[in-house]
C-alpha cells in the first residue's frame, strides 16, 4: 500500500478547502499523488551520501558550517522555539502530555520530588523532530531502507539515535505574517517559493546550504486569538511545491508551527505530500509544531533573522522521533 497516498492519523478526515485547492489546479506540476511520485522519481537525494548513509541532509551541517554559525552570536541571548507541552486535551490536542507526580513536599518527611512523563508526541500538537525513518512511501524509507526495518522494537535504521550529536546550525526565519502585514495566517493558506523568496528580498538574509530554516504562519497567535481549532484538518502550511526550492537551496532541517504541509494540501489524494518529498525523499529532517512567536519578537526587535540554533533531540535507541526544544542564540 502507498502511504504517499495513504498518510493516515487518527481521526483525520479529509477534505477539500476551496482557498487551498485555487493554489493546485490541472496545469500545475503538483495537482495529484501521481505527480509527486514522478517528482520522487526524479529528485530523491537518495544514495547521494552513500548506500548506508542514516544523517541524510544532515550532512549538509559541516564542521565549517557549525562554525559559521556560531559567529552569529554576538549578544548571547537564547530564545526557545518550542511550544509548551500541553497537559489538556484541546481540538488541536487530542492526545496531551502526561505529568504524574510521583513524589512532593506535601508531607514533612519529603527530602524531594520527582515525577513521570508520558507523551505521544507525533502530529499536531507537540513541537517534535520527526526522524527519517518516520515516513515511508511505497514500502521504502529515505535511502532506499525497507520499512519492514520498523518493527515492535523501533527502527532498526534512520532512528533519532543518529542525530545524538545534536544539530546545530545557522537559522534562518521566515516571517510569514510579518510579510503579509497580518497577525497570522488563516487557516488553508499555502506559502510557495514566492513567498519564501519575498522574504528573503524583504529581509536581505538568504538562504543557504546546510541551513535550518524556521517558517512562522502564526499558529499560535491565532490559537491565542480565537482558541483552539484541529489543526489537522485545516491549517496553513508548504504547499507541495516548494520541495524543489529546499532541494535547491541544500536545506538541512525545516521547523514551522504546524504540521509542515498546508492542509487541504491541495493535491488530489495526498494528504500530506511535503513530509514525504522532504523526509522519504530528501532526507530532510522536520520539526512540527515549533513555537517561534517569541522568535519573531526577538527577531524583529533586532532586525535580524538569521542565528545560531541548537536542536538536541532525545538518544532514542530506534526512536521515530523525539520532542525537543530547539535553541535560538542571538
Amino acid at each position: 500500500m502507498n502511504l504517499l497516498k495513504t498518510f493516515v492519523i487518527t481521526g483525520v478526515l479529509l477534505w477539500t478547502l476551496p482557498s487551498a485547492a485555487q493554489n493546485s489546479t490541472a496545469t500545475t506540476p503538483f495537482a495529484t499523488a501521481k505527480d509527486i511520485d514522478t517528482w520522487m522519481e526524479k529528485n530523491r537525494n537518495w544514495q547521494r551520501w552513500g548506500p548506508e548513509d542514516q544523517l541524510g541532509a544532515a550532512n549538509l551541517i559541516s564542521a565549517a558550517k557549525r562554525k559559521d554559525a556560531a559567529r552569529l552570536v554576538r549578544e548571547g541571548v537564547s530564545v526557545s522555539l518550542a511550544h509548551q507541552l500541553e497537559t489538556q486535551k484541546a481540538e488541536d490536542v487530542p492526545y496531551p502530555l502526561g505529568h504524574d507526580m510521583l513524589f512532593t513536599g506535601e508531607s514533612p518527611d519529603s527530602t524531594y520530588s520527582a515525577d513521570s512523563l508520558s507523551i505521544g508526541f507525533h502530529g499536531f500538537s507537540h513541537t517534535h523532530l520527526d526522524a527519517l525513518c518516520h515516513v515511508f512511501d511505497q514500502g521504502k524509507m529515505y535511502n532506499g531502507y525497507d520499512q519492514k526495518l520498523v518493527t515492535a522494537k523501533g527502527c532498526a535504521t534512520l532512528a533519532v539515535s543518529a542525530l545524538k550529536d545534536g544539530l546545530l546550525t545557522r537559522g534562518v526565519l521566515i516571517d510569514l505574517p510579518v510579510l503579509q502585514g497580518v497577525p497570522y495566517l488563516e487557516p488553508g493558506t499555502a506559502i510557495h517559493a514566492k513567498d519564501l523568496e519575498a522574504w528573503e528580498k524583504k529581509t536581505k538574509v538568504r538562504v543557504t546550504s546546510g541551513d535550518a530554516v524556521i517558517i512562522r504562519t502564526g499558529r499560535w497567535a491565532r490559537r491565542a486569538a480565537v482558541g483552539p481549532w484541529d489543526v489537522s484538518k485545516q491549517s496553513a502550511g508548504l504547499h507541495a511545491s516548494t520541495a524543489d526550492w529546499f532541494k535547491k537551496r541544500g536545506v538541512a532541517v525545516v521547523a514551522t508551527d504546524v504540521g509542515l504541509d498546508v492542509i487541504p494540501s491541495g493535491v488530489e489524494g495526498s494528504f500530506l505530500p511535503v513530509h514525504v518529498m522532504l523526509i522519504n525523499g530528501l532526507g530532510i529532517h522536520v520539526i512540527d509544531n515549533a513555537d517561534p512567536e517569541a522568535l519573531s519578537k526577538a527577531a524583529a526587535e533586532r532586525k535580524r533573522h538569521d542565528f545560531f540554533l541548537g536542536i538536541a533531540p532525545l538518544n532514542v535507541e530506534g526512536g521515530t522521533g523525539s520532542p525537543v526544544n530547539p535553541i535560538a542564540v542571538f
